[in-house]
């Protein structure tokens, strides 16, 4: 198994010896869940961070639906999780790694080495009969710095004005297409973009598909150029970017996203 994922089995064997875990569970239509589905029951010491008050920041008129966090913020909560610099930390959800991929990439932008997704998710801790507790963590006292990674991020102004950026666009074929939009008041695409949902590199069990079936995936790619991800708002991209992590590609993250781009065009007229 890459050393980015961890397995249900695996995580049993270190649980209680130093791991940080964090529960990453959360609903974008019932934003309350999450958090309700940790108090009933999460992997044991498992600290809770929720995708809009801890993974990200408040909603600006641009930037998008998923605003980058506070980094200042997010170390401090991740100081208070034990969170040390050579930690090994486990982030997990029930999303197909949904948020759990965006908990993934903001750690290691921080400048954390050893983030591991845990494979299944919690679905597949509960499979493999992980213990289930309902107490939430004392803080701790981790010592962790911020040391943000550069260059792993692009903007508007970027695509805008560099023309070797290949843009992979991870939502769904019929908001690429412009078919519907469930979310943003603009539907369609960036111009030049290419389609690869994030799903896809999941089976619907959410466990990761293998190194074989993902490079197949991506194997239309470019072998060389500047790649960006992006999709509704900088979360589901962290995904395919996990992916393309696995077959040793890098690709930045377009934080913002549709929802971001689409804030910048005029409002179609029937709207």
């Amino acid at each position: 198994m890459h050393p980015s994922l961890i397995s249900a089995s695996e995580l049993q064997l270190h649980l209680g010896k130093g791991f940080v875990v964090v529960d990453c569970r959360f609903n974008l239509m019932d934003k309350t869940q999450g958090l309700t589905l940790y108090r009933q029951g999460h992997i044991p010491g498992a600290f809770y961070l929720d995708l809009e008050r801890d993974l990200s920041s408040p909603i600006q008129v641009h930037g998008g639906r998923h605003p980058l966090p506070d980094f200042e913020q997010l170390q401090e909560k991740c100081r208070a999780m034990g969170v040390n610099q050579l930690s090994t930390v486990v982030v997990y959800d029930d999303s197909r790694m949904a948020y759990a991929a965006r908990a993934w990439w903001l750690l290691k932008h921080m400048g954390l080495s050893d983030v591991r997704i845990l494979d299944g998710g919690f679905n597949a801790w509960v499979a493999n009969k992980g213990a289930i507790d309902r107490r939430e963590p004392a803080p701790k006292h981790g010592n962790f710095k911020l040391h943000l990674q550069e260059n792993k991020t692009i903007s508007r102004d970027d695509i805008l004005h560099n023309d070797s950026i290949r843009l992979i666009d991870s939502r769904e074929a019929r908001r690429f297409e412009g078919l519907e939009e469930p979310i943003d008041p603009i539907a369609g695409h960036i111009p030049n973009a290419v389609n690869f949902f994030w799903q896809d590199v999941t089976n619907d069990k959410g466990f990761v598909k293998s190194l074989a079936e993902q490079q197949a995936h991506w194997n239309t790619l470019p072998t060389t150029g500047n790649l960006g991800v992006y999709c509704g708002s900088g979360v589901t991209a962290c995904v395919n970017i996990f992916s393309l992590h696995l077959c040793g590609i890098d690709a930045k993250l377009y934080p913002g996203s549709w929802s971001d781009w689409c804030s910048y065009l005029p409002l179609p007229e029937n709207s």
